[in-house]
């Protein structure tokens, strides 16, 4: 009896111990199955992936590009106190000498936001032609001796900045002369316009409405600060500026396209432009 009963465990035990191991091959069978679906599911996807990813990184990475050569410099000339009626002056009687080298676009006197200061904007085919243009200069007796040999002494200090157009922009000349002229400058975060494109130019473009402000021309910098974007905008005069920012700002289109674009912003200036009796946007 107690062989038989022996011999009755060792059979137990076996049939227990094949179970288990028919029970863990299964499980092994199943999830080499699954490995071998989910592999090829990830093989088919990974091309995509990584196609769709270097798409996404070129995107970021460029932004919206430049369909042409031509830029536009800014130069800001800072004037002594004493000299800048002088300066004013001088620029008017001699003007042509630079203009006979460049295009001119416009010739400015700060009103506000800096005083004793002018702003222009110098329009350009390609960096070879800007090249072109000031070896030029330096070898103009006339503009040398009856321009810069007096300005240069009037002067505190100079500063330049290369700008595009943003590609959703052109030049747009005022209705009318005789207005005034605002620089608005705008300090966005950093990754340029792929990152706060859209948000800013629904915010400039809420503005530009009938009724608000006339959209001179929008500007992206490429050598100065970056990052960078100078919005001009023409009006009637001073107080027309504040009667239609007045009624931008209970526009709800207006309030929530700038909530949405100052989330890229970092800093802002502007300054109120007077156009000079030589300047082509007047």
């Amino acid at each position: 009896m107690h062989r038989t009963f022996s011999a009755s465990c060792t059979r137990s035990v076996f049939v227990i111990a094949t179970i288990r191991y028919l029970f863990v091959l299964s499980k092994m069978t199943a999830l080499r199955t699954t490995l071998r679906k989910a592999c090829s599911i990830t093989e088919s996807i990974i091309p995509k992936f990584r196609k769709n990813s270097i798409e996404v990184r070129a995107t970021i990475s460029t932004g919206p590009q430049q369909q042409h050569a031509t830029f536009y410099e800014f130069r800001t000339y800072y004037i002594k106190p004493e000299q800048n009626a002088a300066f004013l002056k001088l620029t008017n009687e001699k003007i042509h000498l630079r203009t006979a080298h460049s295009q001119l676009l416009g010739y400015w006197s700060v009103e506000y936001g800096g005083l004793n200061q002018v702003f222009h904007i110098w329009k350009y085919d390609s960096f070879s032609q800007r090249a072109g243009v000031r070896a030029a200069l330096a070898q103009d007796p006339e503009w040398l001796e009856q321009y810069i040999s007096k300005a240069i002494p009037m002067l505190t200090s100079q500063d330049n900045e290369v700008t595009y157009l943003v590609p959703w922009c052109k030049i747009e000349r005022p209705p009318r002369e005789g207005g005034v002229y605002e620089l608005a400058t705008f300090q966005m975060k950093p990754g340029g316009p792929s990152v706060w494109g859209d948000a800013f130019q629904g915010a400039v473009s809420t503005h530009a409405r009938p009724g608000y402000s006339h959209l001179v021309g929008v500007f992206h910098s490429e050598f100065g600060r970056l990052n960078r974007v100078h919005v001009l905008w023409w009006y009637e005069n001073p107080d027309q500026r504040a009667a239609s920012r007045h009624k931008a700002h209970g526009d709800a289109r207006v309030v929530s396209a700038v909530r949405e674009s100052v989330t890229y912003l970092e800093a802002q200036s502007n300054k109120l432009l007077f156009p000079t009796p030589y300047s082509p946007l007047k």
